[in-house]
């Protein structure tokens, strides 16, 4: 299981190199491909696989993609807007067949995967974003490297035993700390090249302090997720790891949070 485990998580890597350093259209596809298996995915531990509103949260997701693309952004609020009107439209015909949590569990498939999962685009496209985007990777991946690593040398107090008994708050706080040491130690080898930020070395520590502790926020609410509907991992497309959401469950958190932080320290 271990070596399953490790020898996917290099391809990951290798993957995640390849089509985060090519941007453009490549990283674009890649993100989009994903963001549909993992609201397939949440559809299914929600059971909505079959009810006509999983295609409609499909369909918006494509759409939302399609305006990202082509950078119509101002028409996403008009997109939300039609995509809840649809629903309750198909709510309203099929009643009684549905309830209301039907509705409400696709609408937030469409932002709990294919919004939130297109940050790591959205960052790459920034200026300085060939550089920034590694920060989304050194939160999420780092921290989790460094909250295993703190966690099981000090780790002392529970930070969440119902949903997640091997987590500790030693654990989370190094994971933080140990995200900010390499932002700092990436940061000191690339800041000269970053042209759009003011200071290299503060914002991107800061924002990538940030993303990890609203990492292992993502992490948790994945796990809440499975726990409620009774499952342990939302797929085995990745072997050793799971889903989609298995594996990018706390870069759903991180991406936005690197997006946004950037966006408002730089």
């Amino acid at each position: 299981m271990f070596t399953k485990r490790l020898l996917s998580g290099i391809v990951l890597v290798i993957c995640a190199i390849v089509f985060v350093y090519q941007g453009s259209f490549p990283l674009f596809a890649v993100t989009m491909a994903l963001a549909l298996i993992g609201q397939f995915e949440l559809y299914r531990a929600l059971k909505l696989e079959k009810t006509p509103f999983c295609w409609i949260g499909y369909l918006t997701s494509v759409a939302y993609y399609v305006l990202l693309w082509f950078d119509c952004e101002y028409l996403i609020v008009l997109l939300v807007i039609a995509a809840l009107m649809l629903l309750m439209t198909v709510y309203v015909v099929t009643f009684p067949e549905y309830g209301t949590e039907q509705v409400t569990e696709s609408f937030f498939g469409i932002f709990y995967t294919a919004v939130m999962l297109s940050y790591p685009y959205q960052v790459r496209m920034m200026p300085d974003g060939k550089y920034l985007v590694w920060m989304i990777f050194l939160a999420s991946w780092g921290s989790d490297t460094f909250a295993y690593c703190v966690g099981r040398l000090f780790g002392r107090h529970k930070m969440a035993p119902i949903l997640s008994p091997k987590k500790t708050v030693e654990g989370a706080v190094g994971g933080v700390a140990g995200a900010a040491l390499l932002a700092v130690i990436y940061v000191s080898v690339f800041g000269s090249r970053m042209i759009d930020v003011a200071y290299p070395q503060f914002t991107c520590t800061a924002a990538c302090a940030i993303a990890a502790v609203i990492s292992q926020i993502g992490d948790l609410a994945a796990s809440a997720i499975k726990r409620n509907h009774d499952i342990k991992d939302y797929g085995n497309l990745i072997p050793g790891h799971g889903g989609v959401l298995d594996r990018f469950d706390s870069m759903l958190f991180t991406a936005p949070a690197i997006y946004f932080a950037i966006l408002f320290l730089r």
